[in-house]
């Protein structure tokens, strides 16, 4: 296969067959660590410069093909004889000279249609679900998924099948998006017996992630095309952890959260009800976790609570120094930790990235004068120069090597530490007091988002009642190990790591609040966990009509990263930030703190209720002419795109202060029209008559100067008052048929008037006898009410601070500490479960080893039973303890 493969590139015009490597499951991949041959391979990379065009198609390895002699030109190559039907490779040449005739599928292929997105059939109730949904109000959905080009998939969960829909983004104008109909649809290769609740496709889209409550499986998005409609390709879809998750019928292990790694095309980060975040390397094994951290959260200086250690969501750091190492766990109380660092094996990082950490590590921690800082620095770099080994080879050039590639490793007797609980930062003249204090919402913590935005890490948790609390970390992320803690390695025959395990845990020394004018020596690795800076608090006002609170799910623009998205039962929401406190200082601007601008863009409610038509998908878009999207599926199959401004959202407000108000008389008098012009309203101009001589009178009229002096009067005359009323006339005349509409309008309104007045005197009776009967009513009432007064149970005290605190105490525990108290004991049972009923099959010497372990299982399970049992009876004490203090309460109130 390699020769046949080799002869068909040297057909082509390469020479050196070794140009060409094989990576993974029989990939051919052009290499990129050979800089000898670089040059070289631009030239010979441009397929369309020569006279020869070549179709690759590239499957998985290993398969079987036809000789190499049935390598003719002018001819097609194809693979036969496959042994599986997913494992085949298949090369396609066309050579220019052939006959166009021979070039043409012999598979029609159908017309496309493009229409607007919305208008699509397959987002349309009739092509999906009949019904308008059960869906589970405990877990939101997500059913679309975009792969950042142009495609957008659409799982339709009435059918169990997965559109593949082909977009063009600004067609055919910039505002609007157009899809190609009829859409492809993806089959999965085995039946799924779960509900779909959300899906998620990996960086390069060559998988898409199925997740539901009751099953977790990826779908390979290349498949096999079906025989009987040629729109349908079947595609392999495997199950992930089933043994794990899935074991059971009652399913006691929940997943809270999964998600891909941003570095790995192959890695999947599980987060689980036993508070356990696992990572799943898919080209390696499906059951097993390629990486175990169990998490076990400990508060200093406080009393633990069962929501402290009950996790709700996790993220994965950004592309910023030790952040892309990072992984940030969200427990229920509102408290963040962090893990760092932790990186799939395989996984593929730019040089220039370690290296600046690594520079990092070197200038600010072995060179410190502490020697935490310096005992921290020399653990990284040597974990460092174990996972990427070319940054320990003096020899390798930066320009040689654009990136560097995660070997599997783990420090010796040292496990990752849990850093956390995050801090908010003390200001000046802030007390400490508060800033030890995490939470700062009521309700439960449901969700976390990380944005990297610049130079700033924003962390966004989400709360039950409907806030938003916005953070930016005041420091750098640096790794932490505890040492004399061994972690569990999983390695083969030769001695390489296969997997490994931990038990991660918070530092036992209590670390100082951070100041913001603390000196930076006071913090370098130092293994002190990075403080909180908080930005903002956003109130969605989100209506209350569920036990639980709102679920709140959140997106970031990719556009413009200073924008969040919130997705709840309401609709959706538009959170800009416009202040970044670390982006604006690099920039050099003395910015002013501005709030964060919180806009609706969506909303599905109905006064205080939700509507029947929740959003089950959304996913934002963006191309780059810098135009965004963002797309929304309802329960009832119906698509909604919205354009997003974008380019002025981060200009500042200007108001102009200088500008006077329009006073509203002077704004009344220019809005009416003038029927007459002011002119003729003034009058006519005032004459101003001739000085008069003194001998006038005895002038007479026939005389010379007699004659002179009227006609000089009378041209002032006709000057003034007939060309005053010449002009009067014409206003008149030309303004009559105005006044007569006028006068008619009104004469309609005076009649118009005139009727509703006789309606009013007819209803007016009626009126007053509904009066006089509400005046009784309202009597009657003003009497019970009295009476009621005078009752001994009615004048109730308001409740003081202490029983008000006690209040909140309760239903702070039968809101949040109840449910983590439950979700901890099925955790236990679960594993419990899984270690009595574990198989015992296997080879005899196990069977030894097992035969020489039951001393020490057996008093691991009765502790676990102790345990059980402790938690049970301890769960029924403080039931009974809480139906006491309400039925006390009760009695308290009704005495009073």
């Amino acid at each position: 296969m390699v020769f046949l493969i080799c002869s068909v590139f040297h057909s082509l015009g390469f020479s050196n067959a070794r140009q060409f490597i094989f990576n993974g499951p029989g990939l051919i991949l052009f290499p990129e660590t050979q800089p000898a041959h670089n040059a070289q391979l631009q030239k010979r990379r441009r397929f369309t410069n020569l006279t020869t065009s070549a179709e690759l198609i590239l499957l998985p390895w290993p398969c079987q093909s036809s000789s190499v002699s049935d390598i003719k030109p002018n001819s097609k190559i194809h693979s036969q004889n496959l042994s599986k039907d997913n494992c085949r490779m298949r090369f396609n040449f066309d050579f220019s000279e052939a006959n166009t005739d021979s070039r043409r599928s012999l598979t029609p292929k159908e017309e496309l249609e493009w229409s607007p997105l919305q208008s699509h059939p397959v987002f349309s109730a009739a092509y999906g679900d009949s019904s308008t949904g059960k869906e589970s109000s405990g877990t939101p959905k997500n059913l679309v998924a975009w792969d950042g080009a142009s495609r957008l998939y659409y799982w339709n969960s009435n059918k169990g099948c997965l559109h593949r829909i082909s977009i063009r983004l600004g067609e055919p104008d910039p505002t609007s998006i157009i899809a190609a109909s009829p859409s492809k649809v993806l089959q999965p290769d085995v039946k799924l017996n779960f509900e779909v609740n959300r899906i998620s496709i990996n960086r390069n889209g060559s998988a898409l992630l199925l997740a539901g409550s009751d099953g977790l499986c990826v779908m390979y998005l290349y498949g096999r095309t079906c025989t009987t409609d040629s729109n349908t390709l079947v595609c392999r879809t495997v199950s992930i952890g089933a043994q794990i998750y899935f074991s059971s019928s009652s399913n006691a292990i929940r997943i809270l959260q999964v998600s891909w790694h941003p570095y790995s095309e192959t890695h999947l980060g599980i987060l689980s009800s036993d508070s356990v975040f696992r990572l799943f390397n898919l080209s390696a094994d499906l059951m097993q976790p390629e990486q175990e951290y169990y998490l076990q959260p400990v508060e200093p200086g406080r009393s633990r609570n069962a929501a402290s250690i009950c996790p709700v969501d996790f993220s994965f750091g950004g592309d910023h120094l030790w952040d892309r190492f990072t992984v940030f766990v969200l427990f229920s109380d509102g408290s963040i930790y962090i893990l760092c660092p932790i990186v799939p094996f395989g996984s593929v990082y730019k040089w220039e990235s370690i290296l600046e950490i690594y520079s990092d590590a070197h200038t600010f921690g072995l060179r410190s004068s502490n020697s935490s800082a310096i005992s921290n620095s020399s653990l990284a770099i040597s974990w460092l120069e174990a996972t990427f080994p070319e940054l320990a080879q003096d020899a390798v050039d930066e320009g040689d090597l654009p990136t560097l590639k995660a070997h599997p490793h783990a420090l010796f007797n040292s496990s990752l530490s849990l850093q956390g609980p995050l801090r908010k930062v003390c200001h000046g003249g802030e007390d400490e007091v508060l800033a030890v204090r995490g939470a700062e919402c009521e309700g439960r913590a449901v969700s976390f988002l990380y944005s990297l935005v610049s130079k700033d890490s924003i962390l966004v948790t989400a709360w039950s009642v409907g806030q938003l609390q916005i953070d930016a970390l005041a420091d750098e992320i640096q790794p932490v190990w505890i040492v004399g803690n061994a972690p569990r390695l999983r390695v083969d025959y030769h001695d390489h790591i296969l997997g490994l395990a931990m038990i991660c845990e918070p530092m036992s020394v209590q670390f100082p609040i951070v100041k913001l004018d603390q000196p930076v020596d006071h913090t370098v690795w130092l293994g002190h966990p990075p403080p909180l800076l908080r930005l903002a608090t956003v109130d969605l006002a989100l209506p209350r009509n569920t036990d639980s609170g709102s679920l709140i799910t959140m997106f970031v623009d990719p556009l413009m990263q200073e924008r969040i998205y919130a997705l709840h039962d309401g609709g959706i929401d538009s959170i800009v930030l416009h202040y970044l406190p670390f982006t604006s200082q690099n920039r050099g601007k003395d910015e002013t703190v501005r709030t964060p601008s919180v806009n609706p863009v969506l909303s599905t409610c109905q006064g205080e209720t939700s509507s029947s038509s929740r959003l089950c998908g959304f996913v934002s878009l963006s191309d780059s002419f810098g135009y965004s999207w963002i797309v929304g599926v309802t329960s009832t199959h119906e698509c909604i795109v919205l354009e997003m401004k974008s380019w002025n959202l981060l200009l500042p407000i200007k108001i102009d202060t200088e500008k006077k108000p329009i006073n509203l008389g002077e704004r009344k008098e220019t809005d009416t029209p003038d029927i007459i012009s002011k002119e003729l309203l003034v009058g006519p101009k005032v004459v101003l008559h001739p000085q008069a001589l003194p001998n006038l009178r005895s002038v007479a009229a026939d005389s010379i100067e007699g004659r002179s002096t009227l006609h000089q009067y009378f041209k002032l005359f006709h000057e003034n008052y007939v060309e005053y009323a010449h002009k009067v006339y014409f206003e008149l005349k030309h303004h009559a048929p105005q006044l007569m509409r006028l006068i008619d309008d009104q004469h309609a309104r005076l009649r118009e008037a005139q009727e509703k007045i006789s309606q009013v005197e007819v209803k007016q009776p009626r009126l007053e006898e509904r009066i006089d009967h509400a005046i009784e009513i309202h009597n009657s009432l003003e009497q019970r009410l009295q009476r009621l007064r005078n009752l001994p149970g009615a004048h109730k005290k308001p409740l003081s601070r202490a029983e008000r605190e006690f209040k909140s105490e309760l239903d702070q525990f039968t809101g949040v500490e109840l449910d983590a108290l439950h979700s901890s004991i099925e955790a236990l049972r679960a594993r419990l479960r899984r270690l009595t009923q574990s198989p015992t099959k296997g080879s005899t010497n196990q069977q030894r080893k097992t035969l020489v372990k039951n001393n020490v299982q057996d008093a691991q399970m009765s502790q676990l039973k102790s345990a059980m049992e402790k938690l049970t009876i301890v769960n029924s004490e403080n039931s009974k303890k809480v139906k006491l203090v309400e039925s006390a309460l009760k009695r308290q109130e009704s005495s009073r």
